[in-house]
């Protein structure tokens, strides 16, 4: 079983920067994509950035140039840097692990940014 635990959310002002991070453990070994999602107040679970165990980069348009997504294999431990906050990211961010085929969420962490 592999348990993929989010940390680092909270509130923040507009403008500001919050940095989360994901750490996949347990059976790990073989971990490929790894991905943050969001889910806001209403709304659909929606990608938000996606970094496979080479490196290359997928982001949601909505966050190009504010968001940096990054990991370590040698750890399985993803980051997710979010600059220039905005009331609209507002939501739970969750962490997406896929190991040898299999789909793991995280429990999520709720980002709040006020205007």
């Amino acid at each position: 079983q592999v348990q993929a635990v989010e940390s680092g959310g909270g509130l923040v002002q507009a403008g500001g920067s919050l940095r989360l991070t994901c750490v996949a453990s347990g059976r790990s070994s073989g971990v490929s994509t790894m991905a943050w999602y969001r889910q806001g107040p209403g709304k659909q679970r929606e990608l938000v950035a996606a970094i496979t165990n080479g490196g290359s980069t997928n982001y949601a348009d909505s966050v190009k140039g504010r968001f940096t997504i990054s990991r370590d294999n040698d750890k399985n431990m993803m980051l997710l840097q979010m600059n220039s906050l905005k009331p609209e990211d507002t939501a739970v961010y969750y962490c997406k692990v896929v190991v040898v085929g299999t789909l793991y969420w995280g429990q999520g962490t709720q980002v709040t940014v006020s205007s």
